[in-house]
């Protein structure tokens, strides 16, 4: 692996190699670019099958951090941290804690958050080491609420546009995942009274959201064929691959889930078959307001304001689309660009 042009290929700005013996903490943190802010990202404990995947998967994640930000609208940059698990008994304080110091040893250029594999408890072990670090108990709470209602605004944008109204009324959503972000969706589908169709993994979570809003269940692989106005991935990524794409019978794809396509040729295809797509980075932004609200200090009803917007940068996303003949996760990607370059284009005074 050429470490220094995988850099260039992304511009990626910085890649830290960290190590702490004792604790038998190995880390990597990823900054792709701060033009717009430091750079935020979550911090992913995982055991990755080799350093190789580990250097990539952070790289990626800190790019998608930055074009989120950047389409959000918050004065952040993307970064990525990784803790490579090694499947054995950990001392977790001691893990977070040597984390934490790596952190603190970019003295603000990287904020680190909650992410897969971590909790708020481990997040309050890097709290003892750096103030560089959001999503701690008892201050920005649980994102869920906020992303959900940012999913749930993003997908009336996608209504109008596709539609000719944003109202769900009536309409019939399947959605994918029935956990935090899918269970609170739901409520506002089924409070405009949009038509429910649900699944998960798990038993439990169905039940409750059938019990609870009257929602139709069918088994995690039939989710894919269910005849529906809009599909909502709320749950794993890369589920609009080879295999599910020919069973989709919707007009739309709006959901909370993250790297929904598995490749960028999928996201082609959808516009082929005509089907609109609302970018994963930019519906889903909600949590990283959630988190940006922290930071700033904005009361949580403001937060939840913030993520509203969401409705208004995806009509901008389409018309974008429209007006230059691209799918729409490469307009997403153009916003997100152009808003990076003007920023950086500013002249600089010294005072």
């Amino acid at each position: 692996m050429e470490l220094f042009e995988l850099l260039a290929e992304h511009d990626h700005e910085q890649l830290l190699f960290c190590h702490e013996p004792s604790s038998g903490y190995r880390g990597l943190i990823a900054i792709h670019n701060t033009t717009l802010g430091p750079a935020l990202g979550g911090t992913r404990y995982w055991k990755y099958a080799s350093e190789d995947e580990a250097v990539i998967d952070a790289l990626r994640l800190s790019k998608g951090m930055t074009y989120k930000a950047a389409v959000a609208g918050v004065n952040l940059g993307g970064g990525k941290s990784v803790i490579m698990a090694d499947g054995k008994g950990i001392d977790r304080e001691a893990i977070f804690r040597a984390h934490g110091r790596f952190v603190e040893s970019l003295k603000g250029r990287y904020i680190t958050a909650e992410d897969v594999g971590t909790s708020p408890a481990d997040m309050d072990y890097i709290k003892l080491e750096t103030d560089h670090v959001v999503g701690l108990q008892g201050r920005s709470g649980d994102p869920s609420p906020v992303t959900a209602h940012g999913v749930y605004r993003g997908m009336k944008a996608a209504a109008l546009s596709k539609f000719g109204s944003d109202s769900l009324k009536g309409k019939t959503v399947a959605v994918q995942g029935c956990g935090h972000v899918g269970y609170y969706l739901c409520q506002y589908l089924a409070e405009e009274g949009a038509k429910l169709v649900v699944t998960d993994v798990a038993a439990e979570k169905v039940k409750k959201v059938v019990d609870t809003f009257k929602a139709k269940a069918v088994g995690p692989d039939e989710i894919y064929g269910v005849e529906a106005d809009i599909f909502a991935p709320c749950a794993l990524g890369a589920v609009i691959n080879d295999r599910t794409l020919a069973q989709f019978k919707v007009k739309v794809i709006a959901g909370g889930a993250n790297n929904v396509l598995a490749e960028p040729r999928h996201g082609d295809e959808l516009e082929k078959r005509g089907i609109l797509y609302a970018p994963d980075y930019v519906i889903n932004a909600g949590g990283l307001m959630n988190v940006n609200g922290e930071l700033e200090g904005w009361s949580a009803e403001r937060a939840h304001r913030k993520a509203g917007e969401i409705y208004d940068t995806m009509l901008k996303v389409f018309k974008l689309a429209k007006e230059e003949g691209l799918p729409t996760y490469r307009a997403a990607d153009r916003l997100a660009e152009r808003r990076i370059a003007a920023v950086g284009k500013l002249k600089r005074t010294w005072v």
